[in-house]
């Protein structure tokens, strides 16, 4: 008598001989989660993960709902009620393991609809775990002895009396959750998309030497003057690669700004992740930051190879272009970071540790036995500065990675006496960073106090190459049409997509190059990763590290004697509010030192603004959030949902606009309107170069008019000619009021 089959997915208008069978989508999906965590010595707990998480699929009332869907959602069964398939792996891990097993059963619980509250009066793991399911028992093929569970070694401790910490057994079951949701949609990918599967790319093992060469090569390549400052930079670059040999974990790269950060600290990166066997480099770049020109110095670096046949090993990851409602094709598309160099946003990276949907979480494994450097690791806000310490730390404790601190100030979050939560056991990578702060002080700053815009922009047109940076995009474009449209005046802020802004500083670059006239109003997108050299520059009082890296921007390459910064108070306070805490602190520090800039001055304003903060540290109660209790029903209270709800970098990040900007963005637009329902992942990855984040009320009231939802899920900006400029960028009513965003 022939056994019958059971099917995981199906696929639309095809028989059920060519879907695919449910034994086969276990033992892939447990293969590859095991491969996974095995990152961090956690492969059985990968595999019995895999083994488990569609055991419900084996009910009747599954197979039946496969059998009479017309076009079914392999990842979205979960949301007809009759069909939840993600229960029964989480109610048998808990049988099987009634401790351990409740760490299983939220990675299993959650594994489409993100992991849950333990404990909550809507949908929670405790719930899940007393709901009455369809009956799968019969028709499984269980294990008869499946994998008794251990914690990993490193864990240990945490469940201790002693040492307990259940933040770091919650962010174990994150990470868990990261391998499984991967596995689970690639291996989902590979049956329901073969073509989408096939198209990803795959990097040879000898990758990482091959870039570290072509660094190398790019480096030396570089026309130089043999300028102090080159001088400077060469022998950061030298510390950085003798530092490299060292074992993996916490590192700090304290180089003021000029003194080439951007390219010694991926040196480091590289050859550490070659002599400690690391798998990938991680960029990390602060969010009111350019991330494209980091992108664009890095692929300068790696053309060589591209032209050579290999993929493009750089990775730039700006935004999720769709942050709606998960389905099959947005989970398919979101990124897993599995890319040789990934480039992103604080954002990004932090957002994606504390989050708890799979699209956001299902890139977290690949942090594991990774090298993250972290640029202007200084610019974390003081209200969720300790549980962001607390994931760097055991990233680098637990999962195998190294992190770099990098800071052009000095370091602000090592543990200290009177900072406790700060990063212990860090290690300096530039040997006596006092003395190199002092060989490139290039810059003398003046406090030139209140300027209205009029006064500010007299004091700009009166230079011939000058950057001024304030805090708003809106005080930016005031500010700019104040001096008035030239071919001599610029405008840089993030309401012009990245490859329109790339653009613009091709411009400026060749202007300042050439000795022309050059005046830029930017917001403080253009103070890292940058490379921009001005005799002038003015800076809207911020935090004094913003004030340093304006500054980093002034006499950058040590041509001048002494370059000038200016630092002014706007007229436009009322809107920036968001830097009152950093612009306070700056205020108390600035008339106290003759050079603001000075390291006592610095480690004054930190003082201020992270040190003596103590109740501010975790304002959220986001760690609170994370308990392991006596009760058998419920041994570790995790509040995975409410954290994500509660941990946003920034309040609204608000929502991203594709523009159709230049041919190339007009062509990716029609590309995308003319593909199927799942568009070609490099389509996607192309138009994040073309996206601009607007507040979310001003994307939900334009959506369906002035924003068209291609595929009713990829918003395009209709009529670019009417709301978006050529010098400024987009132009609909309200879209400047996201100040955090440059």
């Amino acid at each position: 008598m022939r056994m019958r089959q059971f099917y995981a997915h199906s696929k639309e208008g095809r028989p059920p001989d060519e879907w695919q069978p449910l034994a086969n989508h276990l033992a892939g999906v447990a293969a590859r989660a095991e491969r996974l965590a095995g990152k961090f010595d956690a492969g059985p707990w990968g595999k019995e993960a895999g083994r488990r998480h569609d055991l419900g699929k084996y009910s009747d009332a599954y197979q039946d709902y496969l059998l009479h869907t017309t076009a079914p959602d392999p990842h979205g069964a979960d949301s007809l009620p009759k069909t939840d398939h993600a229960t029964a792996g989480a109610q048998y891990s808990v049988e099987r393991d009634p401790i351990l097993g409740h760490l299983l059963a939220y990675v299993i619980a959650g594994h489409h609809s993100g992991l849950l509250d333990g404990r909550a009066e809507g949908a929670c793991l405790e719930s899940r775990l007393a709901k009455r399911v369809e009956p799968w028992r019969d028709c499984a093929n269980l294990a008869p002895e499946p994998t008794k569970l251990e914690p990993p070694g490193f864990l240990r401790s945490a469940f201790s009396a002693r040492n307990r910490d259940p933040f770091a057994i919650a962010f174990f079951a994150r990470m868990l959750f990261s391998c499984l949701a991967d596995a689970d949609f690639l291996d989902t990918e590979e049956f329901v998309d073969p073509v989408l599967a096939g198209s990803r790319p795959t990097w040879p093992q000898e990758t990482l030497s091959r870039m570290e060469e072509a660094l190398t090569a790019y480096v030396e390549s570089l026309t130089r003057d043999d300028t102090p400052v080159n001088i400077l930079r060469g022998k950061v670059r030298s510390a950085c690669l003798e530092a490299a040999q060292n074992r993996p974990g916490l590192f700090s790269l304290t180089v003021p700004t000029g003194g080439g950060k951007t390219l010694s600290s991926l040196a480091f990166a590289l050859r550490h992740a070659l002599l400690q066997g690391l798998q990938r480099v991680v960029y990390v770049i602060p969010f009111t930051s350019i991330i494209e020109q980091n992108a664009e110095v890095f692929r300068n670096a790696f053309k060589r190879l591209v032209e050579e046949g290999l993929p493009d090993p750089v990775l730039e990851h700006h935004c999720n272009l769709d942050e709606g409602h998960e389905t099959t094709i947005s989970r398919l598309a979101s990124q897993n970071w599995d890319a040789p160099l990934v480039v992103t946003t604080s954002v990004q990276f932090y957002d994606s540790l504390f989050a708890n949907r799979t699209s956001k979480c299902r890139k977290l494994h690949n942090l594991a036995r990774s090298v993250i450097i972290l640029d202007e690791v200084q610019t974390l806000p003081v209200d969720l500065l300790q549980p962001c310490l607390c994931a760097l730390r055991l990233l680098s404790q637990d999962y195998g990675a190294s992190v770099v601190l990098c800071t052009a100030t000095q370091p602000a979050i090592h543990r200290r006496e009177n900072f406790p939560i700060g990063l212990a056991d860090v290690r300096e990578i530039i040997p006596e960073p006092h003395n190199l702060y002092r060989a490139l002080h290039r810059v003398q700053v003046k406090d030139i106090g209140y300027q209205e815009d009029g006064a500010l922009a007299a004091r700009i047109l009166a230079e011939r190459q000058v950057l001024c940076i304030v805090n708003t995009r809106s005080h930016a474009r005031t500010l700019f049409e104040d001096l008035g449209r030239s071919e001599d005046h610029f405008h840089l802020s993030a309401l012009m997509c990245p490859e329109h802004r790339s653009a613009v500083l091709a411009r400026i670059h060749s202007r300042l190059k050439n000795h022309k006239p050059c005046r830029v109003v930017s917001t403080q997108l253009v103070e890292a990763g940058v490379d921009i050299d001005f005799p002038v520059v003015f800076r809207a009082l911020a935090g004094l590290d913003s004030i340093a890296q304006a500054a980093g921007r002034c006499n950058r390459n040590g041509r001048l004697e002494k370059g000038t910064t200016f630092v002014f108070r706007p007229e436009h306070t009322r809107s920036e509010r968001f830097l009152a805490d950093t612009a306070n602190a700056a205020s108390e520090v600035l008339p106290i030192y003759d050079d603001p800039l000075a390291l006592a001055a610095i480690e004054h304003y930190f003082k201020l603004y992270y040190w003596d903060q103590s109740s501010r540290w975790d304002a959220r109660h986001i760690l609170d959030h994370f308990h392991m209790n006596s009760d058998s029903a419920l041994p570790f209270s995790f509040s995975f949902a409410s954290v994500a709800e509660k941990f946003h970098l920034i309040d609204d990040t608000g929502k991203a606009v594709i523009v159709p900007w230049g041919p190339k963005g007009r062509r990716l637009c029609e590309e995308l309107r003319r593909a199927q329902v799942s568009p070609p992942r490099q389509i996607l990855r192309q138009l994040q170069r073309y996206t601009v984040q607007i507040p979310t009320r001003l994307w939900q009231r334009h959506a369906g008019s002035n924003i068209e939802l291609v595929h009713a899920r990829y918003p395009v900006l209709v009529s670019p000619e009417l709301h978006y400029d050529e010098t400024t960028g987009l132009s609909m009513e309200g879209a400047d009021g996201m100040a955090l965003f440059g």
